[in-house]
């Protein structure tokens, strides 16, 4: 006895939506990323270089090989020292 077409509408439903939301999470992903791929295994000396370039482009994947830092670069400092007491 064969299946009835009805009964795999509903499935099919399911299987286009969840390609759509996989297909739309991967477009935002990539278009976050400034159209390069996800970076995998970061470790501290990689999120250091991360904030460094956002710092320096404003952007986490942006890149600059100026040898000049922007204006208020050089107080635009990421470490934190402690208050003094006196």
């Amino acid at each position: 006895m064969p299946i009835p077409f009805e009964t795999l509408i509903p499935y099919g439903i399911i299987v286009a939506m969840f390609g759509i939301s996989g297909g739309g999470l991967s477009a935002v992903r990539y278009w976050q990323n400034g159209g390069k791929r996800m970076r995998r295994s970061c470790d501290q000396w990689d999120m250091v270089m991360m904030e460094r370039d956002r710092r320096l482009t404003g952007s986490l994947r942006g890149q600059s090989d100026t040898p000049i830092a922007p204006p208020g670069f050089e107080l635009n400092n990421p470490w934190k020292a402690e208050k003094r007491i006196i």
